[in-house]
């Protein structure tokens, strides 16, 4: 069984074409909470999974992971940190605000053994698989 994305777009997005209208003209854009998306690699080996969220300038306490009901969800916030200095910014390309993923975790998964370590501005997940025990037998033909 392979790791499974849970969520491809932000929890806030509309299910269907009416909600979207709805919410095109109710929402306005000062009142909408920030959100992005984080690139995220998943890879695979005999020996475990590994997710990688590409979130960098954060603080490894702005991240959130919770494992309910075999769905692993990775949240955090990216905070615009506010200088004293007057800056007028011409762009703004990097992204702030809040985000969540979340992944199907796979049964044969130590569940205990999972870690999480930030560094370089890559969150990196690592899910340890369980050790298959090979069985074989001769089967004599009768």
């Amino acid at each position: 069984m392979k790791l499974v994305k849970y969520n491809q777009f932000e929890p806030t997005y509309p299910s269907t074409f009416s909600s979207l209208l709805d919410r095109f003209f109710n929402d306005s854009l000062a009142q909408s909470v920030r959100q992005f998306t984080p690139a995220v690699d998943v890879a695979e080996d005999e020996q475990q999974y590994e997710i990688h969220v590409s979130v960098p300038g954060m603080k490894k306490s702005d991240f959130n992971l919770d494992l309910t009901d075999g769905r692993l969800t990775i949240s955090g916030e990216r905070k615009l940190e506010e200088k004293t200095e007057k800056k007028n910014y011409h762009s703004i390309e990097t992204h702030y605000g809040t985000f969540s993923r979340s992944f199907y975790v796979p049964d044969d998964v130590k569940v205990e053994r999972i870690e999480a370590v930030y560094e370089d501005g890559l969150l990196k997940v690592v899910l340890p698989k369980e050790e298959r025990k090979v069985s074989k037998a001769k089967i004599e033909v009768k």
